[in-house]
């Protein structure tokens, strides 16, 4: 193995989802099976990398200011959908059975893994709420410990406003994410969310 065939390999393998052998299927398709791929994926990459932000509002990714969630002006905006990850905000996209907005945190708090309320987008969220905007939030992390304790710290920082505070779990499975249920589920999820506070 040649050592620039062996730094691919070593940098495909920290993608998520990507075990070495893996790595070593994509790296040698690239290379050798595909190489007039190679070109417009690196290119894609490069504009990707230069275009793709972050909302300034939710988080969500988007090439403008404000994705085309936060643009859409038929979007219920005093219905907020808190979620972890711009994947799980695609999957219940997908569902059809939301029509809110959303805020990402970009993870949730573990302190085994070293991520603290600072280095989630919490800050933004609690601005948000702060402008008096927002009449329902609805928490739709993981059904696991550390997506437990971020909804319990995201409801201990919420000023007293009487808004409305509920958590989907209705049909998520203990320990799964939303990234990996199905449209029905999601759909049970978020219309047998239960108040949170």
């Amino acid at each position: 193995m040649t050592p620039a065939l062996e730094h691919l390999q070593k940098l495909l393998k920290q993608l998520p989802g990507i075990g070495y052998r893996s790595a070593e299927r994509i790296a040698l398709h690239l290379l050798v099976e595909k190489p007039a791929r190679l070109p417009e994926l690196v290119s894609a990459l490069q504009v990707a990398a230069k275009n793709v932000r972050r909302c300034t509002v939710c988080g969500n990714l988007s090439e403008q200011e404000n994705c085309p969630v936060c643009a859409d002006e038929r979007r219920r905006n005093g219905q907020v959908c808190v979620v972890e990850y711009v994947t799980d905000l695609a999957a219940i996209e997908r569902s059809a059975a939301y029509r809110g907005c959303y805020h990402v945190l970009h993870g949730k708090l573990s302190p085994i893994r070293g991520v603290a309320p600072e280095d989630l987008n919490i800050s933004g969220l609690l601005e948000r709420i702060n402008t008096g905007e927002i009449s329902e939030l609805i928490l739709a992390l993981s059904n696991d410990v550390e997506g437990e304790a971020t909804c319990h710290y995201l409801t201990e920082r919420l000023p007293a406003t009487g808004m409305k505070v509920s958590r989907i779990g209705f049909g998520l499975p203990s320990g799964s994410g939303v990234l990996y249920a199905d449209a029905v589920t999601l759909k049970s999820a978020l219309e047998g969310r239960r108040d949170y506070t």
